[in-house]
């Protein structure tokens, strides 16, 4: 047999190298209701926990039977509060995705967990179930903002919770939320400091922002709560960026901090606009299959979505079709958060079109012009400047 011949059948052969895939699993319960949260999450005075355990797992099986060619890259364990759940619940979870799906060796297993007494008990039952990265919603090392913000822990709690965490887990991030009523610029260097100090390896930094339907919106329409401006909010993510690129971490993401090597591999999923299965209830997805991307979400109501999976094995209520319009908007909406942007090769990829297709050039040359964008053929993204006028400078771009 020739050098060509063989060169071909070995192109035949060749099995296809699977593409990642990113787990998410919701669990929709917490202790109360910050006042600032739009997230799918409900006060239960009682959780079945048995009963959400064994419906999580069906909806997994039914999940995973449904894809192929993949190589499964992170799980991750958000809420609501998934501390709240049993640790064999999670390791039951674990156990049976790892067992089904192709994983990569540095699998990433992330849970939110926040620092009260009862979830951080749990913490090393966690570690021992098999998560290997600990997220922790401390949102604010001030007694008094997290009095306001509704968290149910203090200061000391947060702490001692970083300090626990640093023991049993190999990778550790925290969030906390700044430009908060009243916060000084003063303040919050002070406060953020303390944070880098305290912190491991990753950090998420976000503004308070208010969302509709919760209770701090209906606060700020009675006149009760009121942010700091614009002028002020610049200075507060300029000082943030400067502060935590002296400590070594970068913003490789509009709110998220990290040394090298250290981003959150679950997040760069969604930002790379990577395929995820997401289940539990009111969670989203996107999958791939018959080369047709699909966007999935799930009933949002816990109690209904548990009805549906008990009778049905799932709680799918939505399963989409994508057409190239709609992934390219989706990708350059998630890409353009990220520090590194949208990669025109793998824009092309996964939306059969070009970036120049995709966006008003007549706008772009404008933005580059004004410093808002960099565009070099290969790569779009913002600059410093733009990054604090994304939302605006999308409304705009995308055709």
């Amino acid at each position: 047999m020739n050098e060509i011949k063989l060169l071909n059948l070995e192109k035949k052969t060749r099995k296809h190298k699977p593409d990642p895939l990113a787990l998410y699993i919701h669990w929709p319960f917490c202790l109360s209701k910050c006042p600032y949260c739009d997230f799918n999450s409900h006060v239960a005075p009682i959780i079945p926990q048995e009963t959400y355990a064994h419906a999580l797992l069906k909806e997994l099986r039914h999940a995973i039977s449904k894809i192929e060619n993949y190589k499964l890259t992170s799980i991750f364990f958000g809420g609501g509060t998934p501390s709240l759940m049993d640790p064999i619940t999670v390791h039951k979870l674990i156990d049976y995705a790892i067992k089904h799906l192709p994983v990569t060796e540095d699998l990433e297993i992330t849970l939110e967990a926040n620092p009260t007494s009862v979830e951080i008990q749990k913490l090393k039952d966690f570690q021992q179930a098999g998560v290997n990265r600990i997220s922790l919603g401390i949102q604010s090392l001030n007694q008094q903002a997290l009095q306001k913000l509704g968290r149910q822990h203090d200061a000391k709690q947060a702490i001692d919770a970083l300090t626990l965490a640093k023991r049993l887990f190999p990778r550790i991030s925290f969030d906390l939320i700044y430009a908060r009523e009243e916060q000084t610029l003063s303040e919050w260097q002070k406060e953020l400091k303390m944070a880098l100090d305290l912190a491991h390896d990753h950090l998420s930094l976000y503004q308070l922002t208010i969302e509709p339907g919760t209770v701090f919106a209906k606060y700020e329409k009675q006149g009760k709560l009121s942010l700091p401006d614009e002028k002020l909010s610049s200075e507060l993510l300029i000082a943030t960026e400067e502060m935590t690129h002296q400590y070594g971490m970068y913003n490789y993401e509009i709110s998220n901090y990290a040394k090298i090597g250290a981003e959150s591999r679950h997040n760069l999923a969604y930002w790379r606009y990577q395929d995820y299965i997401g289940i539990g209830p009111g969670a989203h997805g996107r999958i791939t299959e018959n080369a047709v991307l699909y966007a999935t979400e799930r009933k949002k109501n816990p109690k209904i979505w548990l009805e549906l999976v008990q009778k049905n094995g799932n709680a799918l209520i939505i399963k989409e079709a994508l057409n190239s319009i709609d992934k390219a908007r989706e990708m350059i909406l998630m890409g353009l958060r990220l520090k590194e942007g949208v990669d025109s090769i793998a824009f092309q990829k996964k939306c059969n079109m070009t970036l120049t297709n995709a966006i008003d050039m007549k706008i772009l040359e404008a933005l580059v012009e004004e410093d808002y964008i960099l565009w070099d053929q290969k790569r779009l993204k913002t600059t410093p400047t733009g990054s604090m006028r994304l939302n605006a400078i999308l409304d705009i771009l995308v055709k």
